[in-house]
């Protein structure tokens, strides 16, 4: 088994866990390569992800050089904070290597958009593609189109076309929907909207889009890759011919990443007030 291991940093507090991991591994005679930019994951059987949510969207840029259909499902590892896509922390590394070499895992299928710009080369989201304002003070036009039928103009800070797997990122402090990863839909945010009647919609990933963008200056967010845009410009989205496998051990679905991170269900107690600092309530006298 060959597996391909792809990290940012390693802090020297997470040395330990990534040294434990990287011995798991070689216990079980799985052959690892670090991957660095521009590598390819042709002939792997798995990648692993080490790090937080970034680190995981960040691995999206191999499949520039990977036959995309042939792209190996990534586990995630989190050695970052709050971890929606990794799937599990750096304090249980040998079970969930048992778990991988075992084959006891379950696989999420998780949509692609593919970006479309003539200065920017073809680029996947998992997440969001994005226009912003950047820097500018002044507000950004944005002009939405939907299969070629205009929707509206978007006057604000920028707007967002989330994914599924996107829905639970910057779309949702936007104020965006929750969407579950096998949804088929995307979700088109507006950020920090001039207008209060424009509000999230959601449409099907089966759509073509079109974001006019009206400013002289403005930047596209593609997950945390960034491009400076100049003059009004046009970028086109659709979805990805192929998607992304992400592994789940067992027991874990989108629901329960859902709750342990949201902590749905989970009651916020306040702090309790001592009882005898209470001051007991006597009405004024006559």
């Amino acid at each position: 088994m060959r597996i391909a291991l792809y990290y940012r940093h390693i802090d020297p507090a997470d040395r330990q866990a990534f040294d434990t991991l990287v011995a798991a591994l070689s216990y079980h005679h799985v052959e690892t390569v670090t991957l660095h930019d521009g590598d390819t994951v042709d002939g792997y059987h798995y990648l692993i992800s080490i790090g937080g949510d970034g680190t995981l969207l960040n691995s999206v840029q191999f499949v520039r050089s990977s036959n995309p259909a042939h792209f190996p499902p990534i586990l995630g590892i989190n050695f970052g904070h709050l971890g929606f896509l990794t799937t599990a922390g750096k304090d249980n590394i040998r079970s969930l290597v048992d778990d991988l070499v075992s084959e006891r895992y379950t696989i999420e299928q998780r949509t692609l958009l593919q970006v479309e710009h003539p200065g920017v080369p073809t680029s996947y989201a998992l997440n969001e593609v994005l226009v912003h304002r950047g820097e500018t003070m002044s507000l950004l036009r944005t002009q939405l189109l939907v299969d070629n039928l205009y929707v509206a103009t978007y006057s604000g800070d920028g707007l967002i076309v989330a994914t599924p797997t996107g829905s639970t990122a910057y779309s949702l402090s936007c104020g965006g929907p929750i969407l579950t990863p096998d949804s088929r839909c995307l979700a088109i945010t507006p950020i920090s909207a001039h207008t209060l009647t424009l509000r999230p919609i959601i449409i099907p990933d089966t759509a073509h889009l079109s974001l006019k963008v009206e400013g002289p200056l403005s930047t596209l967010g593609i997950d945390s890759r960034r491009h400076t845009l100049t003059g009004h410009t046009t970028i086109n989205l659709r979805l990805a011919p192929f998607t992304i496998q992400l592994i789940r051990t067992a027991g874990q679905n989108f629901f329960s990443a859902i709750r342990d991170k949201l902590m749905w269900g989970t009651e916020v107690r306040q702090p309790n007030v001592v009882e005898s600092s209470r001051v007991p309530f006597s009405p004024p006298p006559q």
